[in-house]
């Protein structure tokens, strides 16, 4: 028997397939991110498609939408946020992904 999934799991198991392999929406990062050696921001980007510390306090709506990472001396947010398809309005239903795209965005914690 197929178990349905609630929207809130729907919209992680998105989440995650697209933090996982930055595929199906649209990827960004911040001028701090940027001016990092490519070396640097290349485990930085590996750290965020790795990351999986979800907890109760992090993730309350259970969407693993925004994550923490401590990287070096540094401190790093990455955060998806939902729009629709102009990207100039947000998403009516994140969990619905044909009418959804999914925008990562990894900053410094100083630039949030």
């Amino acid at each position: 028997m197929q178990q349905v999934m609630d929207k809130a799991e729907r919209i992680a198991a998105l989440n995650d397939r697209f933090r996982q392999t930055f595929w199906g929406g649209k990827v960004m990062m911040t001028q701090g991110v940027q001016e990092l050696p490519d070396a640097t921001r290349k485990k930085l980007f590996r750290a965020v498609s790795e990351f999986d510390d979800f907890t109760d306090d992090n993730d309350p709506h259970r969407e693993h939408d925004f994550g923490r990472i401590m990287f070096g001396s540094c401190t790093f947010f990455w955060k998806i946020d939902y729009y629709d398809h102009t990207l100039c309005f947000g998403a009516d239903d994140p969990s619905d992904n044909h009418n959804t795209t999914r925008v990562l965005t990894i900053m410094l914690a100083s630039e949030y």
